[in-house]
């Protein structure tokens, strides 16, 4: 990398490091599907509990979403009329709030949008954001394979993980099993990137 100048390179900076969660602790990998372009509008959430490095509980949640009209039924498959008679996010708070306690991390492929949903979605109904920090997994995989293809189907591919993509409860538990494979130590992380950086965070 050139100096503004053009006098000199500057030397590369290393990698930020990315904090896994701890091998003997719970994380929660998490996926939101929405019905139109508003982050508010969650229509079905999966969550996948891990705890010790093993998937110990599974769960599909559809949601009635604030508005009738559904934009992105083309990639998820949900419609008005799966919904209309599930709980609302306020209502199905509870169960997810069950499935969060304890757990020192979130884990979704994209993280921004689910954090965003996530937070949309609780100021919407006058719930508290949880205060659990995200690991995305989009960013994880650029540290294992740089220029290559970090979408969820490749790199479940890569890994061979099974992945209906879109259903929320198999793309949460791929996230789950491609953070499992890092921590792990299933997943050889290249030196160039490695160093200075923990596998897993204390």
């Amino acid at each position: 990398m050139k100096c503004r100048d053009g006098s000199g390179t500057l030397p590369r900076r290393k990698p930020r490091p990315l904090a896994l969660p701890p091998a003997d602790g719970a994380f929660v990998a998490i996926d939101f599907e929405t019905a139109d372009h508003g982050p508010d509008s969650a229509c079905a959430v999966g969550l996948v509990r891990v705890e010790g490095l093993e998937v110990v509980r599974r769960e599909t949640i559809l949601i009635r979403p604030p508005r009738s009209r559904f934009v992105f039924t083309y990639i998820h498959g949900i419609t008005w009329e799966m919904v209309r008679s599930a709980p609302t996010f306020a209502d199905a708070w509870p169960t997810i709030t069950s499935i969060l306690e304890g757990t020192s991390t979130l884990v979704a492929h994209n993280a921004p949008f689910d954090r965003r949903v996530l937070a949309a979605c609780c100021t919407a109904v006058g719930l508290s954001v949880p205060e659990i920090p995200f690991l995305c997994t989009v960013q994880l995989a650029r540290r294992y394979w740089r220029d290559a293809r970090n979408d969820l189907p490749s790199v479940c591919r890569r890994l061979g993980i099974g992945l209906v993509h879109h259903d929320p409860a198999s793309d949460a538990e791929a996230c789950a099993r491609i953070v499992i494979a890092a921590a792990s130590g299933a997943i050889a992380m290249p030196e160039s990137v490695s160093a200075g950086e923990s596998r897993v965070s204390s």
